[in-house]
């Protein structure tokens, strides 16, 4: 566009000194002489690049668009078939959400916590815990978990007092370790808001597993000549867990987790000829039991960062 006004701008200052010959020159030899400076003033403004009379407006284009710009100047025009262009397929990748926060795939997850049983009334069972899983996926972790018991266990005095007072005797076990291998599956996670503006992330998981545990029964009939010693059995185990990130390595966990096993309860009959016969201290069958155990902990992932792999 710079270009069309300069030459017009030339133009028109070769035709203003023409101009004035024309006024100065009389009779038929101006006239001639005239027509031939009109002639030359022509010929110099083809020279210079200037369009002839009655091409100026096609020139310069009105409108604007990319069609008149690549008429004025084809060099700065794209040169791609459009039509083809418009039938090729979109390949392109588009990520409208946002990325995950803390990305589990492929990390060691140390979750300590500590535990305490919810729905014995008689005795507790409190006591630290340690697990370990590592997340073969973003969603799912295979890992081991452990608990630790025999000192934690707690029969109160007020129990005692009771049986011994009202002569109701109620089998009661304690508790001295679990192991098991859990598979842990995480179907949700999102975030929310708290303490003004800032952003927690979480996720909630479903755990569960199968292992041991090794119990005994509280003498609480015949306590004078029972002694009962500690014997292990398999243990099953499922539950449901929220973990809430501070960080991108670094959660607080709270879970839910039922303990299923074959307990072997005390007898509630004793033997008055032979009471030192331990196959008379306890029950003919074994009964199910749930240990349903509140836990709170902390969960650490390693290594304490990760990075991103979009598909290519």
């Amino acid at each position: 566009m710079k270009k069309s006004r300069v030459g017009l701008l030339a133009a028109a200052a070769l035709g203003i000194l023409p101009a004035t010959g024309w006024a100065q020159a009389k009779g038929n030899a101006a006239a001639g002489d005239t027509a031939e400076a009109g002639e030359a003033a022509a010929a110099e403004g083809e020279a210079a690049g200037t369009p002839a009379e009655g091409e100026g407006e096609a020139a310069v284009p009105e409108g604007g668009g990319l069609e008149e710009i690549c008429k004025i100047d084809p060099a700065a025009c794209p040169n791609l078939d459009m039509e083809k262009e418009a039938a090729r397929p979109l390949r392109e990748n588009l990520y409208a959400m946002q990325q995950i926060f803390a990305l589990r795939a492929r990390r060691l997850e140390l979750q300590p916590y500590f535990g305490l049983t919810l729905n014995d009334q008689f005795v507790s069972h409190p006591g630290p815990g340690l697990a370990l899983n590592y997340y073969i996926t973003n969603v799912l972790a295979v890992g081991v978990n452990g608990n630790y018991f025999e000192v934690f266990n707690s029969d109160s005095d007020f129990n005692a007092q009771v049986r011994r007072s009202a002569r109701v005797a109620v089998p009661l076990t304690e508790y001295q370790w679990s192991a098991a291998l859990n598979f842990t599956y995480v179907p949700a996670y999102g975030k929310f808001a708290g303490f003004g503006d800032f952003i927690f992330h979480y996720d909630a998981y479903i755990v569960g597993g199968v292992g041991a545990i090794s119990t005994r029964p509280i003498p609480v009939i015949d306590p004078d000549n029972r002694n009962f010693a500690f014997e292990p059995k398999i243990c099953f185990n499922a539950g449901l867990g929220l973990r809430i990130f501070l960080n991108r390595w670094f959660a607080v966990d709270l879970e839910m987790r039922d303990y299923i096993y074959p307990e072997k309860l005390e007898a509630l009959s004793v033997n008055e000829m032979d009471k030192t016969n331990k196959s008379t201290w306890y029950e003919n069958k074994s009964t199910i039991t749930h240990a349903v155990q509140a836990q709170l902990g902390v969960s650490i992932f390693l290594p304490f960062s990760f990075e991103y792999r979009l598909p290519k």
